[in-house]
């Protein structure tokens, strides 16, 4: 089975919504990194992960 964004995506997702739960103050944290790494892969600056 290959490993792709769309396979990690939902995993990332409960993993995020778990820690947001838990630790509150990680939400602003979990969002920028999410928003960071999402745009970084659409622009296609990390080619192996597209």
């Amino acid at each position: 089975m290959t490993i792709t964004i769309s396979n990690l995506q939902p995993l990332i997702a409960i993993l995020a919504g778990i820690l947001i739960l838990i630790v509150p103050r990680l939400l602003n944290y979990i969002v920028a990194i999410y928003l960071i790494a999402v745009g970084v892969i659409g622009l296609g600056l990390l080619r192996g992960f597209s």
